[in-house]
């Protein structure tokens, strides 16, 4: 599953505003909302659920919010780079700037678990990472996230 396969056609956010996560989490749940027709409303109230459970933050400045929610179609990935990083529970305790935003239908188990496992190995990658926090515009930031990712297979 590639990301340029599930990324919304407007779901690349080069700065986000937001002074915490909160406010990060309730302005990619507005931006699904355009991307998905599912409501803000519930797509921000499932966000908050789901960290309730526990931070998906997974270090270094990075964070995966996932949800599935029965009014969303098909597998859409969101993706924002914050203007300023803001706390979000991690466990390292770095700030997040990069928020990649996964939504699934309810039905999709395996295919949401592969859309979260392609976006986590993007992100394993340093010069992803670096492409990511120094491209200019979208055009910059949708090349770094649609490159393919290098095998590191022998």
């Amino acid at each position: 599953m590639d990301i340029e396969d599930m990324l919304a056609p407007e779901g690349i956010i080069p700065r986000l505003k937001a002074d915490d996560k909160k406010q990060a989490l309730q302005a990619l749940a507005t931006k699904a909302e355009a991307a998905t027709g599912a409501s803000a409303h519930e797509i921000y109230a499932a966000l908050l659920q789901r960290e309730r459970l526990s931070s998906t933050s997974l270090g270094r400045g990075i964070a995966i919010p996932h949800v599935k929610l029965p009014a969303i179609q098909a597998i859409t990935c969101l993706f924002a780079r914050l203007e300023h990083a803001v706390p979000f529970e991690s466990h390292d305790g770095e700030p997040v700037d990069l928020l990649f935003f996964l939504l699934a239908p309810e039905q999709a188990g395996g295919d949401h678990l592969k859309a979260l496992a392609r976006i986590s190995r993007l992100v394993r990658d340093p010069a992803t990472l670096e492409g990511l926090r120094n491209a200019k515009d979208i055009d910059e930031l949708r090349i770094v996230l649609t490159k393919p990712i290098a095998s590191h297979a022998a």
